[in-house]
C-alpha cells in the first residue's frame, strides 16, 4: 500500500492523479489533484458533465478508478470502506427511496440497515432528521407522493441521521424552489458551523459563493483551479462600469483607449480594461473631455462567474 503523504492525512478528502477511462475510452476524470481541508464548506463546481460525479462516486468507493488514489479521513478509498463511510453521510445523484413507504419509514429502513445506528434512539433521531429539513409535516406520507424537491430534503435527512465528519452533497438544491434552497444553504451552513466538512457538488455559481469556503473548478475531466472562494474571485479583472446619460458617446470614447467587450444600457457602460497597466484616472479624464457626463465611475468587483467563466471558457448556470 503506498504511503500516504502529511498533505494527504492531514486533508478530509484527497486524491492522487485520480482518473476514470470508462469502456470505450471515454475519460471521464483526469488525473485530479484535490485537496479538502477539513471544517471547509468545499464547492466541487463545474458544468455538467465535466467529471463531478465520476469522481465523488469514486471517492466513496462506488465505482474504481482505473489509476490513481483518494483518501477520505486520512484513509485509503476503497480499502478503508468499512471503517470510513459510517463517518460520511452522503447524498449522490438523488436518493433511493422506497415509494411505498412513507418518508418517516424510509429513514427508519436507512437507519436500521447502519450497525452503528442505536435502536433505542432511532425513533428520535428520525424526527430530529425530518425536522432538520422541514419535512416533520409530510412525513406520514408515502413517498411516491413526494416532488422532486421533498425527495431532496429525505435524502439530505437520510445522510443527517448520525453525527458525520463529512458530508458528500451532489447537487443537493437540485429541483428545490427558490425558499427550499435557501434553507437547504441554510442547513449546509448550521452544519459547518457545527464541525462537519462538507463537499458539496454544484453547477450553481450561486451556491457556491452563497456558502462555501473552498472551491475546485472542474471542466472537461480536468482540475482548472482550487482554493478559497475570496481569493479564486480577487484573481479575476473586474468590470469597468461608468454611469451617464451619454452612453453612446462614452462607449465610444472608451472603445477608442482601448475598452473592449462593451456592454451598453440607457444609462450605463460595462467594459473589460485593456491589458497592462491602466491609470484609471486617464479614461475618466478622456470622457470628461469628450464632455461625456460621468455621474459615477469605477471597477466593479470581479464576481465568482467572471473568474470561473475566464477559467474554463465555458458557462456556468449562475442563479438556482
Amino acid at each position: 500500500m503506498e504511503e500516504l503523504s502529511a498533505v494527504d492525512s492531514e486533508a478530509v478528502i484527497a486524491t492522487r492523479g485520480l482518473t476514470k477511462r470508462f469502456r470505450g475510452g471515454q475519460l471521464a476524470v483526469d488525473g485530479l489533484e484535490l485537496r479538502v481541508p477539513a471544517g471547509s464548506v468545499f464547492g466541487f463546481l463545474g458544468p455538467n458533465g465535466s467529471g463531478k460525479t465520476t469522481t465523488i462516486r469514486m471517492l466513496l468507493g462506488l465505482i474504481e478508478p482505473t489509476s490513481g488514489t483518494a483518501t477520505l479521513l486520512g484513509r485509503p478509498m476503497p480499502g478503508a470502506a468499512r471503517s470510513v463511510l459510517p463517518q460520511v453521510g452522503a447524498l449522490i445523484e438523488g436518493p433511493a427511496l422506497y415509494g411505498f413507504l412513507s418518508g418517516r419509514d424510509n429513514l427508519i429502513r436507512y437507519d436500521s440497515a447502519d450497525p452503528a445506528a442505536d435502536p433505542r434512539t432511532r425513533r428520535a433521531r428520525v424526527e430530529a432528521a425530518l425536522d432538520r429539513v422541514g419535512l416533520t409535516a409530510a412525513g406520514s406520507k408515502k413517498a411516491k407522493a413526494y416532488s422532486l424537491g421533498m425527495k431532496q430534503r429525505l435524502g439530505l435527512a437520510s445522510a443527517l441521521l448520525q453525527p458525520r465528519k463529512l458530508l458528500v452533497l451532489d447537487e443537493p438544491t437540485n429541483g428545490l424552489d427558490p425558499q427550499g434552497m435557501r434553507e437547504i444553504r441554510s442547513l449546509v451552513r448550521e452544519l459547518a458551523a457545527d464541525g462537519t466538512t462538507v463537499f458539496l457538488s454544484s453547477h450553481l455559481l450561486d451556491e457556491i459563493e452563497q456558502v462555501c469556503t473552498h472551491a475546485a473548478v472542474m471542466a472537461r475531466g480536468r482540475l482548472v483551479v482550487q482554493g478559497p472562494v475570496a481569493e479564486l474571485a480577487a484573481d479575476a479583472r473586474g468590470r469597468l462600469a461608468v454611469t451617464t446619460p451619454d452612453p453612446a458617446d462614452a462607449a465610444r470614447v472608451l472603445k477608442e483607449l482601448g475598452v473592449t467587450d462593451l456592454t451598453v444600457t440607457e444609462a450605463r457602460v460595462t467594459g473589460e480594461l485593456p491589458q497592462g497597466d491602466v491609470d484609471l484616472a486617464d479614461l475618466n479624464a478622456a470622457l470628461v473631455r469628450a464632455d461625456v457626463r460621468v455621474r459615477s465611475f469605477g471597477v466593479e468587483r470581479a464576481s465568482l462567474e467572471d473568474a470561473f467563466v475566464a477559467l474554463t471558457g465555458e458557462g456556468f448556470d449562475v442563479a438556482g
